[in-house]
């Protein structure tokens, strides 16, 4: 029995669609639990440059800095997912 592989590209894609949905789209603080399956999620992608961002994005020192990492992080999945 073969076992049938999601495509990198399709788990960036649903993970940008995660990502858009819980932080950028939310109205008002992100909890732990949506912090805990974004990191897990973004770690299942096993993507070196995205995880990188990804950490950058976290661990941004004011709102500015947080601003700029996301489009970062934006670019970066939509690049891969079109791969």
């Amino acid at each position: 029995q073969k076992i049938i592989e999601t495509p990198k590209n399709k788990k960036v894609l649903e993970f940008l669609d995660l990502f858009i949905k819980k932080v950028l789209k939310a109205d008002k603080e992100i909890d732990f639990e949506t912090r805990l399956l974004l990191e897990n999620k973004v770690r299942e992608l096993q993507d070196k440059e995205i995880l990188n961002i990804w950490n950058r994005f976290v661990n941004s020192k004011n709102e500015i800095e947080a601003q700029n990492n996301v489009k970062d992080l934006l670019e970066i999945l939509v690049e891969k997912s079109l791969k």
